[in-house]
């Protein structure tokens, strides 16, 4: 695999120092303008989607408003002022002033939910959940209290499942494929084990990946559970394919599988019981076998903070701070690896918008 490598950060904050100047009146208006026209183009996105606008332009390309409004049964008039505002914002593209098409890539990613760039899930994460959350987080800020990520609905858990479907796919295609002995060992029946299956996507890619794999699915969230067994036995993979409830130090035999994984998770298991958590996934693993390990990485100071690759982990960080998930710091992830007794080298590096991947050896 060849993603992109860990930015040299002594240098990058050299950089910031010496290019940072005091902003403008006018540079600080135009930024927080921005920022809110940010927030009306993310539920255009989600209008969009929900009223089938988006599809019905991938299918359908060059159709008016009104041919618009009335294949999906909608107010003309809203559904003009929907199109001119997502071609202001460089959504969809027209030739003639009255015709319109969606713009370059909009298609995978936000007409096809099955593309691996499709972003639709991750748009509604937003302005469906997290919008709710923010509603009541000035009340959680006076008393510390959380609504974790366990036990919410149905549609949530499927939500927080479509955002990193993209991600899922990376890494049962480029990822697990591009790290040592990884698919030798699947590709020969080895045993992959994926801590936090959630609605059971990833389980669904790597059976598709590694035909001779058995996989299991480890959570303790029983909604999402429900939807991953649905999932497994809707693609008929139920022969090898196992979604276990429970927690891995409890539920897993030792040394009883080849690759342990986790796309994520990390950051949403409390700080306090992390320990245990990846001490229990190098227990499960045999010898030689491989921990890896997708999800972000916090700044460890605020120099670092305003570096480019911790721009997603911040709004990570913010958005579900009330869920009681803390992204932890690099020095915070190696210390986990260490401390569950992985001794060997430490695979580091950074891809997408700010995802961390690390893979190490037992």
């Amino acid at each position: 695999m060849d993603p992109q490598p860990t930015t040299d950060l002594e240098a990058a904050m050299t950089n910031e120092s010496n290019s940072t100047a005091a902003p403008s009146a006018d540079t600080q208006t135009a930024r927080i303008f921005a920022w809110r026209r940010g927030f009306n183009a993310m539920h255009l996105i989600d209008l969009g989607e929900r009223l089938g606008l988006w599809q019905a332009l991938a299918d359908a390309p060059d159709s008016t408003p009104a041919d618009l409004a009335a294949r999906l049964d909608l107010h003309a008039p809203y559904v003009e002022v929907w199109c001119t505002t997502a071609y202001g914002f460089e959504l969809l593209d027209s030739d003639d002033g009255e015709r319109l098409r969606l713009a370059p890539h909009i298609e995978e990613t936000l007409a096809r939910p099955n593309h691996p760039r499709y972003l639709g899930g991750y748009v509604r994460l937003g302005t469906q959940f997290a919008t709710e959350d923010y509603r009541l987080a000035p009340q959680a800020f006076k008393t510390g209290e959380t609504a974790p990520f366990q036990g919410r609905s149905e549609a949530f858990a499927q939500a927080v499942a479509q955002a990193v479907a993209g991600v899922n796919l990376l890494v049962a295609r480029k990822i697990l494929p591009g790290l040592g002995d990884v698919a030798a060992r699947l590709d020969a029946g080895g045993t992959l084990l994926e801590v936090g299956c959630g609605a059971g996507k990833l389980q669904l890619q790597l059976a598709k990946a590694f035909a001779n794999a058995r996989c299991t699915g480890i959570d303790i969230d029983p909604t999402g559970l429900a939807a991953a067994r649905a999932a497994v036995r809707e693609a008929g993979f139920e022969g090898r394919v196992q979604i276990v409830e429970g927690d891995v130090a409890s539920a897993v035999a030792p040394a009883s599988f080849d690759v342990v994984v986790m796309v994520e998770v990390l950051h949403e298991i409390a700080p306090a019981i992390r320990p245990g958590v990846v001490a229990a996934c190098a227990r499960a693993l045999r010898p030689g076998g491989w921990l890896v390990i997708v999800d972000e990485t916090y700044p460890a100071t605020l120099a670092e903070a305003r570096l480019p690759q911790f721009q997603f982990p911040l709004q990570t960080g913010l958005e579900e701070l009330t869920w009681g998930n803390v992204v932890p710091t690099r020095a915070e992830q190696e210390r986990l690896l260490r401390g569950a007794g992985f001794a060997g080298t430490i695979e580091r590096s950074i891809f997408g918008e700010g995802f961390t991947l690390l893979a190490t050896q037992r």
